[in-house]
């Protein structure tokens, strides 16, 4: 019997270069489409659009009419050789289910250093803040971006839902953490009830570039550890499946946003003397677990702390992950008038690997495949 979603040979696909990060703890690939020659290597051509957001919009297949707003989670990529690079990268055998990663790309203009395409098992997202994070250290620990030894470098990236920074900190010449500003992060509904199998709970959204929706894990009675992971899975896929078109998921300016990303299930732990503290898994996509705290997921933790008043301008959230790495967050002063507010989270991010990919025209397996 054949493996798992096995998946034929595409071609072309003679080789793909990655550099490989992880970003407290959640891996990070990138492979760069701007290097004309690694993308002659892999035979790719470039991706079709004028912005990030536009060449997203072509890799991902269009919502069927009737069908109710995008899907956020980026889950129905469009067949073709992009795709193909995709599947050979997060499958098995050159990868696994929890990979994650990035085409970097042109940006949308002369503004920014870098654009890039997320992508995960299922798809193509519309954020990533670890991603960021991986891609500031990558920018300058690479010399694509000038550093100096001593002091911080400005890294400006063109993702799908806008143009994010990530401030890169460097000591005695190396990267010592990187903190990401994302685009401006909104709460758009609170206490939403939504039933699962465990009972039925109210949940919050927010958007941070994508879509969050956030409960506490104690009520639907798990705790956030790894030995639940197994339920916190199943009881975030459910929970993302059942707000699918609710109407506080839709981005009021840009369709392609909508649709929940990620459902963050948290619980409190004691506040430290800089301010709140919790530990949180996110699960997003079709059932992909964050290692990390989730970058942006934890913008999204900021506004709704921001708009309950648990959290002030002076104050800092630790966001621990469900395998014990952090990041920290914070806000910035509100502005008169803004759609919502700007937020910062600082991790760390280490370079893991540098790989040549290569794909044998006689392996059966091809792409891959997915257990």
């Amino acid at each position: 019997m054949p493996p798992v979603s096995a998946a034929p040979s595409p071609a072309p696909l003679a080789e793909v270069r990655a550099t490989d990060y992880h970003t407290a703890g959640e891996p990070f690939r990138i492979v760069d489409l701007t290097n004309l020659a690694d993308l002659a290597g892999s035979g790719l051509p470039p991706v079709p659009g004028d912005t990030v957001a536009e060449r997203r919009a072509t890799l991902l297949t269009p919502p069927r009419p009737g069908r109710g707003v995008s899907d956020g989670g980026g889950t129905n990529p469009r067949p073709g050789p992009h795709d193909d690079l995709r599947r050979l990268l997060v499958r098995e055998p050159r990868g696994h289910a929890g990979m994650y990663g990035g085409l970097v790309v042109p940006p949308d203009d002369d503004g920014a250093h870098l654009g890039v395409l997320f992508w995960h098992k299922d798809g193509w997202s519309t954020a990533c803040g670890h991603g960021t994070i991986a891609l500031g250290a990558w920018a300058v620990d690479s010399g694509r971006v000038a550093a100096p030894a001593d002091g911080d470098a400005q890294v400006r990236i063109d993702v799908p839902s806008g143009r994010v920074t990530a401030t890169v900190h460097r000591t005695a010449g190396r990267t010592t953490a990187v903190t990401f500003r994302n685009v401006p992060a909104r709460v758009s509904a609170r206490k939403v009830p939504v039933a699962t199998s465990l009972g039925t709970v109210e949940v919050d959204l927010a958007h941070a570039g994508a879509c969050y929706a956030a409960l506490p894990a104690a009520a639907l009675g798990l705790t956030v550890d790894p030995a639940g992971l197994a339920a916190l899975t199943r009881a975030g896929q459910e929970i993302r499946t059942a707000l699918a078109d609710h109407p506080a998921t839709r981005d009021p300016k840009d369709p392609r946003l909508s649709g929940v990303y990620g459902v963050i299930l948290y619980e409190e732990l004691p506040d430290t003397p800089r301010g709140p503290h919790q530990r949180n898994v996110t699960v997003f996509a079709d059932g992909q677990v964050d290692r990390s705290p989730c970058g942006s997921g934890t913008s999204a933790r900021l506004a709704l702390l921001a708009d309950e008043g648990r959290l002030t301008e002076d104050e800092e959230l630790t966001h621990t992950s469900i395998v014990g790495t952090v990041f920290t967050g914070r806000v910035l002063p509100a502005r008169p008038g803004a759609a919502g507010r700007v937020t910062e989270v600082t991790g760390t991010a280490h370079r893991t690997g540098e790989h040549l990919f290569v794909l044998d025209p006689d392996d059966t397996l091809g792409t891959g495949f997915a257990l």
